[in-house]
């Protein structure tokens, strides 16, 4: 279930090994993107599910200066 984190919950999560799944394009990810992040463009997450560890917490994020 999608919930909304805040950065220090963010960092605490990403310490205790959760991981940080990027959903922007390729090119956006390449341009900027947050350290240890997976890149996993949103339109071809369906596809590369497999490549994420059902494991560990998954934190999804995308940034849009917009």
């Amino acid at each position: 279930m999608p919930t909304l984190i805040d950065r220090e919950t963010v960092k605490k999560m990403v310490q205790q090994g959760a991981q940080l799944v990027e959903v922007l394009p390729k090119e956006e990810y390449m341009e900027d993107h947050l350290p240890r992040a997976l890149s996993h463009p949103l339109k071809e997450l369906d596809r590369e599910a497999g490549e994420i560890d059902r494991n560990r917490p998954v934190i999804v994020y995308c940034w849009d200066s917009a």
